[in-house]
């Protein structure tokens, strides 16, 4: 038996080598014509048979004609990553900022990745914005803090003018919408140079802080012997310490450490605790109560995405410490939030109204099993999809029960598509909601629903995904078969209650504010800024 296991692992780990290899050489070399065309044809067929809302911003024939002519332009081999530019600048105008095209990366084996996993390469610690035409760093951990504010005048040897230029070419928001392009190339930066160059072990910046110019380059580092010793000896350490303190602790003493640590995971999964890697000492959280001046009257509400750990302990408490402290304004910060649980954001607005709402309609579909469509994805690893075949039995009447038919077509039935009650300890005073280009997915759900009921008064900039609607929920992701480029595709309509009568647009201010750069290098936030100013006019 322990000759047949080893046999069949040797087998595994030579057939796992074998298709790492040609999985890399599939996606770096030239494709031919006629197999690029047939991806245009797969992916066009996957649209049409799972996106539910195609047609909603470019018509049919429009849209047929946007994927004839790439199929006529292509009249010559390319690799993956080129192919994957002229593509997503196709798909870009069904207008649904939820379809993503990614090229394919190469893979590595296990060595491979465990060394990579042990290097640490600094510009995965750097967060960048572009104002006013400028791609600057907003924040920095470790030593790089001092490039806060810094200008970014080059990137090897390209602007990032050029560059968020041509990676606004294939960023697709929500209709419409345009303040999503900017925001999202800003912040995104990297993201969109990874997938335009491909990996890269070092880059170098030209940067400018205040009245100096100079280069600043990254290198990663790569599973060095030195780096592995380090790791080894503090791990023994590590274990020495925790054997001595086995040895030294008391009973009541473990007791009180086991009491510590559950408190503290408790703490971190109510505030959504992001963990960094390399700097443990950094503390970030998802959600964040403050009090805005000197005393508790203007409570300000920081939400980073609907995502990570107990959101339901974390509004609880806030909203039981704002009604104790007798708060009369409430601002809500949904810049930057991409987004999340719709689950989230229906609990968080059952606090901030006195009515008995269903969030959301039913979402119009093309399946009546999106949730098993979605795991069989064929991205997912064949275990996956075996388990998910395996318990089809059990997982499809669930689904059927949740669809429905009317005037042909399908629908399916999110919770948040139920009534549910209004918290008793709703917030009653005034609420300001912040947003920006980069409010997205189920930030503009919530801003859609604040903004319909006059709940709330919104200052800063359109949010960049759309007020009447957008398509997620549950995701199909395919890969192509030639050509390994990843598309993930929205299965569910989801239909927000409020309206507006210009389909495409997101949830639009009622007091503009655009932030500038002057304003980051000065420290001022000028949408907050004006909050304040009109709660002091208003006293």
């Amino acid at each position: 038996m322990r000759k047949l296991f080893t046999c069949l692992s040797i087998i595994l780990l030579l057939v796992s080598c074998n298709s790492i290899e040609t999985y890399n050489l599939q996606v770096t070399k030239q494709h031919a014509v006629q197999d690029l065309r047939d991806d245009i044809d797969n992916i066009y067929t996957q649209l049409k048979r799972n996106h539910p809302h195609l047609y909603q911003f470019t018509s049919k024939d429009v849209l047929d004609f946007k994927f004839d002519s790439l199929k006529i332009a292509i009249t010559k081999p390319m690799d993956s990553r080129t192919f994957y530019k002229q593509l997503a600048a196709v798909t870009k105008y069904v207008g649904q900022g939820h379809l993503s095209i990614a090229p394919p990366s190469k893979k590595y084996n296990k060595k491979e990745r465990n060394n990579l996993s042990k290097s640490k390469f600094g510009i995965n610690f750097l967060e960048t914005e572009y104002l006013d035409e400028k791609l600057f760093i907003v924040d920095a951990l470790g030593q790089d803090s001092v490039l806060i504010n810094a200008e970014v005048l080059k990137i090897e040897d390209e602007t990032p003018q050029e560059l968020v230029k041509k990676y606004k070419r294939i960023i697709a928001s929500d209709g419409y919408n345009t303040t999503f392009h900017n925001r999202v190339a800003g912040r995104r930066f990297f993201n969109y140079y990874t997938r335009d160059v491909g990996r890269f072990d070092s880059i170098s910046f030209t940067l400018k802080l205040s009245d100096s110019t100079f280069v600043k380059k990254y290198i990663r580092g790569i599973g060095k012997d030195t780096t592995k010793i380090d790791l080894v000896v503090a791990k023994k350490e590590s274990l020495s310490a925790i054997k001595k303190d086995k040895v030294k602790l008391t009973k009541a003493e473990r007791k009180a450490k086991k009491v510590k640590a559950k408190a503290l995971g408790k703490y971190n999964s109510k505030y959504g605790y992001t963990p960094i890697k390399f700097f443990p000492e950094v503390k970030k959280y998802n959600r964040n109560l403050n009090f805005v001046g000197q005393d508790s009257t203007v409570a300000l509400l920081k939400v980073q995405s609907f995502t990570k750990g107990n959101y339901e302990r974390f509004y609880d408490e806030t909203f039981t410490t704002l009604d104790s402290l007798k708060t009369k304004t409430l601002i809500i910060d949904l810049r930057n939030n991409f987004g999340g649980r719709l689950s989230e954001i229906a609990y968080l607005y059952s606090y901030l109204s006195d009515q008995n709402v269903a969030f959301v309609n039913k979402s119009e579909t093309k399946t009546r099993m999106p949730f098993l469509k979605s795991i069989m994805s064929n991205s997912n690893p064949l275990g996956i999809r075996v388990l998910a075949g395996v318990l089809s039995p059990f997982i499809a009447p669930v689904e059927l029960l949740k669809s429905s038919k009317k005037d042909g077509k399908l629908y399916y039935r999110l919770k948040q598509a139920k009534v549910s009650e209004a918290k008793s300890l709703n917030f009653k005073g005034k609420i300001y909601v912040l947003i920006n280009g980069n409010s997205f997915s189920a930030s503009s759900v919530l801003s859609s629903q604040l903004h319909g009921t006059q709940r709330a008064t919104f200052v800063g900039e359109e949010t960049g995904g759309a007020y009447n609607g957008t398509v997620a929920g549950l995701m199909k992701t395919y890969v192509l078969p030639n050509t390994k480029i990843e598309a993930k595709i929205g299965l569910l309509f989801i239909d927000t209650k409020q309206k507006m009568s210009t389909d495409g647009y997101g949830v639009k201010p009622d007091v503009e504010i655009i932030p500038t750069y002057q304003d980051r290098l000065n420290n001022i936030d000028p949408e907050l800024h004006w909050v304040l100013e009109d709660i002091e006019a208003q006293k």
